[in-house]
């Protein structure tokens, strides 16, 4: 499990607890991002000595950066990429493709065995030969198809060329098919989803969200009987765990035909693996919410005990509060008349460590109104970091924030709506709070994109160039811009302008025509992911000459974009003349339409804010049009194009964490995956994604095992598994 994935599913505390280790990781390594300060790559690579950044550690790999290592030579850059597989080093989008166009101007991509899967999603295609079609296809499917979100040309072709190895599109997908596309599955349209062999389950377990219609379609499978799970009624503990993260959205009428032991058994190991960090907050809270709609339709608790608001269960202790089976026991209606204010008072950690659904955090809302008439406490704010997002602006208002270990509880949490970070920091602000650097690393750059020009300005220099490179891409354009400023005020002083461009890079989407003619004159060659979020208006003043000097070799990945709406706006305004120097094909209107692709919107403009807090994942009901997922099928427009697990802007709602140098990005990264058959069965689902088993034999009186048991430590996220049922659990 990666650091930012470990911090989703860290639960109430995750905010508190994940920026300790990253305001401890921000001081030790501050001192790389400042311009004062010559770093790895200049200092080494600059004076002939690049051979020795093969033998980088793994923080300076994470640290790569294109323009020195062009300087390497074919067997530095081979050395390189190996050590960077080796050592399993995440790099982002930016610095992906660029080291593609490097490994293919060198003649290294028939060496893709031994590179990072990432990476291979964005090899030039066209270089990849017959002979080694599916084993680059098998390999490349282990990587973060997420990485692509701005490259929507390139998603596609990946899939088409994943098709073309299997043969050509078809209208359905078998078991081994399913094996050789991996995570590319993700993009399929729910038509596919449904014809496909039942061994997509496995292949689903890597997809980092699924859409409303994928989900109906999962529901649907598993009611169907054919997996491997069987019908409903005969599920088991084992099989339900084998299911990892796509279990929490089986569905309320699905749970009412699940034998009731079992339901509860596994209700019992999903409240211990959210309390333990092990199963994120919110795919606990779509599993607790979905399981107790089928709860109260299978009892119609309010045709036994009425309407009143009295109190039947009894009321609420601690020791009641240490029960897994609590949220079985007492419903958010229960929860109003049998939670007594002292219990509440003296026992607020217990209960919210319980992935309590929204309408019951909105009863403890009231309950602690009715405690702090005048505000919450300063102590208590970091307790009910679960909570803020129930908050208004007013009522933050009433809140005294003056430490910033309060401000990470509230705001690192990723619990907190985008629009209520203004209101916190102002708060801090106001109390004579200031800005750090580690503040800044720990509550990501995306939380920039709400606070106010005014707030920004704030920000010392110095604090903004140790906070390093922020992720401000999902920024609006008006806050890009004053986000420029305030770099141009941290970075102006940079005596190289190779320099200066690293750093001010993440902050160019502000800049001014000026400034990217004055970067294309110093040839730093951009990367097509920057290049994507420069301001639509002001890429329309740029020359083809301009483009072609300021992405340098980058330039051929002009194709990967085209659909990208701020690309395929700026290609629609040059002739055909200015397109063939680019060397695209002069017909813009074969460009794919943004809005159908599965790759969903890349990233031109800002998230609204939610208006409330998402009890599940933003999904597209769309209805699924074809019976294949690549737009280049025979015979079928490009529109059917299928949908994308994320829906609209996929891989840019969820933005990843600014952090400093060497942490891990991803967001629920899935680990490699396998399926295996019974001897003379069926495939099975190799329970690679387990909670803990927790036999019948053994359980406390209230159906949970008792905490002590070894089986509490195992995580939600298994090593790689090759194995079946048979074999595991004989």
């Amino acid at each position: 499990m990666t650091i930012t994935s470990h911090r989703a599913a860290m639960g109430p505390w995750a905010g508190v607890l994940a920026s300790l280790g990253l305001i401890l990781l921000v001081s030790l390594t501050a001192h790389c991002s400042s311009p004062q300060t010559k770093s790895f790559f200049q200092s080494q690579l600059y004076t002939d000595r690049a051979s020795q950044w093969a033998r980088a550690n793994d923080s300076l790999l994470h640290s790569f950066w294109c323009q020195p290592a062009s300087q390497l030579n074919r067997d530095q850059l081979s050395a390189l990429v190996r050590r960077m597989t080796s050592q399993q080093v995440l790099l982002e989008a930016w610095q992906l493709s660029c080291l593609a166009n490097l490994v293919g101007q060198h003649g290294l991509q028939d060496d893709f065995e031994q590179h990072p899967p990432d990476l291979l999603l964005f090899y030039d295609l066209t270089q990849v030969r017959g002979d080694n079609c599916q084993a680059f296809t098998h390999h490349a499917s282990q990587g973060d198809t997420e990485l692509l979100a701005n490259l929507p040309d390139q998603r596609v072709a990946l899939r088409c060329k994943a098709l073309d190895c299997l043969g050509g599109p078809r209208p359905w997908l078998s078991a081994s098919d399913l094996l050789l596309l991996g995570s590319m599955v993700c993009d399929m349209d729910v038509a596919s989803i449904a014809a496909a062999d039942p061994h997509i389950l496995q292949n689903r377990q890597r997809c980092p969200r699924l859409t409303t219609a994928q989900q109906d379609v999962l529901n649907m499978l598993l009611a169907s009987g054919r997996t491997v799970l069987g019908s409903p009624g005969s599920w088991t503990l084992e099989g339900l765990q084998a299911l990892g993260p796509l279990a929490t959205h089986i569905s309320p009428w699905l749970w009412t035909q699940v034998p009731k032991a079992v339901g509860l058994d596994f209700f019992c190991t999903a409240v211990s693996a959210y309390r333990e960090g092990r199963l994120g907050p919110r795919d606990a809270r779509r599993f607790v919410t979905s399981f107790l709609k089928a709860k109260a339709k299978a009892v119609s608790l309010r045709s036994r005990w009425g309407t009143g608001r009295a109190c039947i269960r009894g009321n609420i202790t601690a020791a009641t509060l240490r029960d897994d089976l609590f949220l079985v026991h007492y419903d958010c209606q229960q929860l109003e008349p049998c939670l007594g204010s002292h219990v509440l008072q003296a026992n607020l950690d217990p209960l919210l460590q319980h992935p309590l659904p929204a309408e019951c955090q909105r009863v403890v809302k009231a309950k602690l109104s009715q405690i702090y008439p005048r505000g919450i406490p300063e102590d208590q704010l970091q307790r009910i970091a679960s909570l803020v997002y129930l908050y208004s602006d007013v009522e933050i208002s009433q809140w005294n924030i003056t430490s910033q270990d309060t401000v990470l509880a509230l705001l690192a949490a990723d619990v907190a709506l985008d629009n209520q970070t203004e209101a916190v920091l102002q708060k801090f602000l106001d109390h004579n709070g200031t800005l750090t650097s580690p503040l800044l690393v720990a509550i990501g750059g995306p939380r920039l994109c709400w606070m106010s020009p005014w707030q920004i300005q704030t920000i010392q220099p110095s604090e903004f160039r140790l906070a390093g490179a922020l992720d401000i891409s999902a920024c609006p354009q008006s806050q890009k811009d004053v986000l420029y400023a305030k770099a141009r005020e941290a970075f102006g002083g940079t005596r190289t302008t190779a320099a200066y461009y690293r750093f001010m890079r993440p902050y160019l989407g502000g800049a001014p025509v000026e400034e990217l003619r004055h970067l294309a004159q110093a040839n730093v060659s951009m990367d097509i992911d920057t290049f994507t979020n420069l301001n639509p208006l002001v890429l329309q003043s740029l020359s083809v000459d301009n483009v072609t000097t300021l992405l340098g070799q980058n330039v051929g990945d002009l194709q990967k974009v085209r659909s990208h709406p701020t690309i395929s706006s700026w290609l629609r305004s040059l002739n055909h003349s200015a397109l063939g120097e680019l060397g695209l094909d002069t017909d813009v209107a074969s460009t794919i339409d943004p809005a159908l692709m599965t790759g969903g919107t890349p990233n031109t403009k800002p998230w609204p804010p939610l208006l409330a807090h998402p009890s599940g994942l933003p999904g597209d009901s769309a209805e699924a049009p074809t019976s294949v997922f690549c737009g280049c099928s025979i015979g079928q427009p490009r529109a059917h194009l299928g949908l994308l697990a994320g829906g609209p802007y996929c891989g840019r709602h969820c933005p990843r964490v600014a952090r400093p140098v060497g942490s891990a990005r991803r967001v629920d990264r899935a680990h490699p995956q396998s399926w295996a058959r019974r001897s003379g069965g069926p495939a099975v689902l190799a329970p690679t994604h387990p909670w803990p088993l927790r036999p019948r034999a053994g359980l406390k009186h209230h159906g949970c095992l008792d905490p002590s048991h070894p089986s509490r430590r195992k995580n939600w996220v298994g090593d790689f598994n090759v194995t079946s049922f048979a074999d595991e659990y004989k």
